[in-house]
């Protein structure tokens, strides 16, 4: 264990916070908790390049880290109204989809090694974004026409880069030099 795979057990821990936050209506707290998870999904992956402290543990937890927030958050936010059912299963939908290709390729004896695309670094940006945008939004009961053009964005981007890790995907195991 090293200092960035104890950030990222960090974010992992600050999902169900955040989630009880959301469901108590503490919506403030919820956003700064929400704001500290995405701080620590770039703060992990900085320490762990600057000092070389790369791991297979870390290269393991910080994408299901990533999975946990984002789903967690675009469920919760679509049980309070604030995010659009569509937009949600898109995202859940291609997350699902990622993680059960990504264990079959693995139970089928395959090594995958997740390296995340500028796609999908992107995909996980804006969803970041959509989650913020959407709480702070949701405090000052601000509504705006913007968020739509975010929410189509994001949409096409998750779309993009589902494509993108299902061909990857499709490629390792349709190479027979196993």
């Amino acid at each position: 264990m090293n200092l960035p795979n104890y950030i990222t057990l960090a974010r992992i821990v600050m999902v169900p916070f955040f989630i009880g936050l959301m469901i108590y209506h503490h919506y403030r707290i919820a956003t700064a908790v929400f704001l500290a998870a995405c701080v620590t999904d770039a703060l992990d992956g900085l320490i762990a390049r600057l000092k070389d402290q790369r791991t297979e543990l870390g290269a393991f937890l910080d994408p299901i880290a990533d999975k946990l927030l984002i789903v967690s958050a675009f469920v919760t936010l679509v049980l309070y109204g604030i995010l659009p059912v569509w937009l949600v299963m898109t995202v859940v939908s291609r997350d699902v989809i990622l993680v059960l290709g990504s264990m079959v390729i693995y139970y089928v004896g395959y090594e995958y090694n997740v390296r995340p695309s500028i796609i999908g670094k992107a995909t996980t940006f804006l969803q970041l974004i959509v989650v913020t945008f959407s709480l702070i939004l949701n405090i000052y009961g601000i509504k705006t026409p913007l968020m739509q053009i975010l929410y189509w964005m994001t949409a096409g981007f998750t779309i993009a880069s589902g494509i993108q890790y299902i061909a990857r995907g499709t490629k390792i195991v349709g190479d027979d030099t196993k």
